[in-house]
């Protein structure tokens, strides 16, 4: 059934895993679909927001408490590595009881880790705050979540949809960070992280009173879903499938390239070339806002052209933009030029990733499958963040560091090309 208001809504006679229909009509469309993709834009935009703030927020700390770099540089580390083996549970709550469940978990752990930082003062404290009650909600509240409701919930448009709702992971830096550094220039990072805890616990009364209960069935899978099986059956059976395979290491790749080399050591790079920090934070910022439209366009181009194509496009397009960052020298220039190109292919991998997934290895699931990719990238993420900064060590230099993503990104966009192209969807 089309939805006639914009959006492909699946047909609403479809079954829901785990949660009465409350007596709808069959042709009744319960739940909105605008609302849907909406609440999920914002959850990835507080969620992603908060976890950037501990750049912001990391020199203040340093200087408080006299906490040296390479401590708050290992909870951050140790954050992604929760983050990563959190991501395939996330994922199989998801197949199993819905993006509800597993979003009001993630914001119960958010919540309380930030209103924990806020009033810690011992270095233990906050680790556990940070990388073990707080990482936990980043893990649950993730791009995969978002993104196998939205597969769940429509028939036509999911990439288009996938891309709105999943663009708030970029959207978030580029609109709330702003707001946390006024409130640190105004009053402190304490009241920072408590005005999170409280936007946290607002966006969980949205979920509870929008998002849809369970997780639904799609009548072509009501079969398979029934009769359960194992969670490790599943990845046993997801790891033997090829394209998840490349799916998982180009992902992994596209974590190194992002988060790994980009959001931890462009800053640190731009002040390695000259720049002050506002024209550096400036050239960020037009990153992450020109990384929103990237998403949104990747995504609806995700329902328009050859997915294997596009993908792997983006790939190798973003390697090619780091030869920029190897000549910027002191030209601001080029750093902005690279800050847009780089920004436009850089999270526009989700929506791709995601309808791939949803194809090729299975909507029942989608969640599971997804989570490993989503741990993967974490992982290189990790990697990255950490080789990137031995390299810098070792050379003084961050030429190495910027050349092996190119190189990699190109891999990874190789990789992509040998999918075939379905759209028919795939079951495990």
């Amino acid at each position: 059934m089309k939805d006639t208001r914009g959006f492909g809504y699946r047909n609403p006679t479809a079954q829901y895993h785990g949660t009465k229909m409350n007596n709808a009509s069959p042709g009744r469309i319960t739940l909105r679909p605008a609302l849907i993709v909406g609440i999920s834009f914002l959850a990835l935009a507080l969620v992603f927001s908060a976890r950037a703030s501990y750049g912001l927020v990391m020199p203040l700390w340093e200087q408080e408490f006299g906490w040296t770099r390479s401590f708050t540089s290992a909870t951050a580390a140790a954050a992604l590595l929760v983050t990563a083996i959190i991501a395939p549970i996330a994922g199989r709550l998801v197949d199993r009881h819905g993006a509800r469940t597993v979003l009001l978990a993630g914001f119960s752990a958010l919540a309380a880790g930030c209103f924990l930082i806020a009033i810690t003062t011992h270095p233990v404290a906050f680790f556990l705050s940070f990388a073990g009650v707080a990482a936990v909600g980043f893990g649950l509240i993730a791009t995969h979540v978002v993104s196998t409701a939205v597969e769940q919930e429509f028939e036509e448009n999911q990439g288009l949809a996938t891309g709105i709702a999943t663009s708030g992971s970029t959207g978030g830096q580029f609109m709330i960070i702003p707001l946390l550094a006024v409130l640190l220039s105004y009053y402190n990072w304490r009241v920072a992280f408590v005005v999170l805890g409280v936007a946290t616990i607002m966006m969980m009364i949205c979920v509870l009173r929008w998002f849809p209960k369970g997780s639904r069935i799609l009548p072509d899978t009501v079969g398979e879903t029934t009769s359960q099986t194992s969670a490790w059956q599943d990845v046993l059976a997801i790891n033997k499938i090829p394209a998840f395979q490349i799916l998982f290491w180009s992902y992994f790749i596209c974590g190194y390239t992002t988060t790994g080399v980009i959001e931890t050591h462009f800053l640190p790079y731009a002040s390695f070339c000259g720049f002050g920090p506002v024209s550096s934070a400036t050239a960020y910022g037009v990153l992450s806002g020109v990384n929103l439209v990237g998403m949104i366009a990747a995504g609806w181009l995700t329902d328009r052209m050859n997915r294997p194509l596009l993908l792997g496009s983006i790939y190798v397009l973003r390697g090619l933009t780091f030869i920029l960052l190897v000549s910027v020298g002191t030209n601001i220039e080029i750093l902005f030029i690279f800050a847009i190109l780089f920004g436009l292919m850089d999270y526009s991998t989700v929506p791709v990733t995601a309808s791939l997934i949803a194809t090729h290895v299975g909507l029942r699931v989608m969640g599971l499958a997804f989570g490993l990719v989503s741990a993967g990238h974490a992982v290189g993420a990790a990697l990255g963040a950490y080789s990137a900064g031995v390299l810098f060590d070792i050379y003084q230099r961050y030429d190495w560091v910027w050349w092996s993503s190119l190189w990699l990104a190109v891999l990874a966009g190789v990789m992509v090309f040998f999918l075939s192209e379905t759209r028919r969807v795939s079951s495990v």
